[in-house]
């Protein structure tokens, strides 16, 4: 042996994945990001909220850096739920600059999801999108 007493685990940054947030956490994770936000508000009884899950950490891996996906309990933190007039699960908010700006009700496939964001994810790097009408 050489002496490489080097480790086998990999130090390279994990894929982006979904991350959970909490009403004290809500205003840091979300309101003061960067990047867009999209939030799911979600329960663990919630049969529509698990099939979203795959679809939530898909699309956090694929836009990491462009779109952060994080979500909440909606029966572990009822004051965010509240704030934000959440009354069915799964909710998905999209906020941008501290502020909601889309909000979705019901799980989608994946296609469908990234239709509904077309706007924010092509706005993402900067201020909007063109207009479908420019010459």
């Amino acid at each position: 042996m050489d002496g490489d007493t080097r480790s086998t685990t990999t130090t390279a940054a994990p894929a982006a994945t979904v991350t959970e947030t909490s009403d004290a956490d809500f205003a840091a994770d979300v309101l003061a990001a960067g990047p867009p936000v999209l939030v799911q508000f979600t329960a663990v009884w919630c049969g529509p909220c698990r099939q979203l899950k795959p679809v939530l950490a898909a699309l956090a891996a694929e836009e990491a850096g462009r779109l952060r996906v994080v979500e909440i309990d909606v029966d572990h933190n009822p004051a965010t739920t509240a704030r934000y007039g959440v009354l069915a699960t799964p909710t998905l908010m999209v906020f941008q600059a501290g502020e909601p700006v889309k909000s979705l009700v019901g799980a989608r496939p994946k296609r469908r999801l990234r239709q509904e964001l077309a706007d924010v994810l092509d706005g993402a790097g900067g201020r909007g999108a063109v207009p479908d009408s420019a010459p």
